[in-house]
């Protein structure tokens, strides 16, 4: 059961089936999921005449990316790419203007077991067209970062602890006081954190009071 502040939501969702991207470029995409990371094609389905008005014959095709999670994509046969921006993706066109950050921030990270096994495919990046653009250790995880071929920022990630359930309690905190704060005027870091200091001030006492009812039991 997942706890929310006057509610309680059963969680029944069993993880990520599927994300699904467009591509205009189904030869490097396979090239750079099958044949350079190792994600084997597990399903694909040839689709005529499906859809909405003036929906074009398309193929959706899945790579296993472990986990039984899969990563989809979908080709539309004679539909040229959608913009002609500088930065972004096959979906998504941004000009000069838009800073880097915010055009990587939309991105899919894939899990892996150790730094051996993101090692292993830092090599398998490094040796292709795709190489690793920036590996980087952040609280707690290592990444390593590349584009693939549409465009899409792909991260790599490997867990370097265990997050605590301390942890666990300061994003619930965090992102309750930003839901807060960010519909607000004049949204700030500085105003969510001295938001999140009054939280914890407000919930000192029925965390206490947990507490001291666990120890009974």
């Amino acid at each position: 059961m997942t706890e929310q502040r006057g509610t309680t939501v059963e969680h029944l969702a069993l993880g990520v089936d599927h994300a699904a991207f467009p591509t205009f470029d189904p030869a490097g995409t396979v090239r750079f999921y099958r044949d350079v990371l190792g994600f084997p094609v597990v399903h694909s389905i040839c689709a005529a005449g499906w859809g909405r008005e003036r929906h074009p014959d398309f193929v959706h095709f899945f790579f296993d990316i472990g986990n039984d999670d899969r990563i989809a994509f979908f080709y539309y046969f004679g539909l040229e790419p959608v913009h002609r921006q500088p930065q972004g993706d096959v979906y998504a066109g941004f000009g000069p203007e838009v800073p880097g950050y915010f055009v990587d921030s939309r991105h899919l990270a894939i899990h892996v077991e150790g730094e051996d096994h993101l090692l292993e495919y830092r090599r398998r990046l490094d040796a292709s067209d795709w190489p690793v653009e920036m590996q980087v250790k952040h609280e707690t995880i290592e990444s390593i970062y590349t584009h693939d071929p549409n465009g899409y920022m792909v991260e790599i990630t490997r867990a370097m602890r265990p997050v605590t359930p301390q942890e666990d309690l300061d994003a619930e905190l965090t992102v309750d006081a930003l839901v807060e704060v960010a519909g607000g005027p004049e949204p700030s870091l500085a105003k969510l954190l001295t938001r999140k200091a009054e939280l914890i001030v407000q919930r000192a006492a029925e965390w206490d009071a947990r507490r001291t009812q666990e120890a009974r039991s």
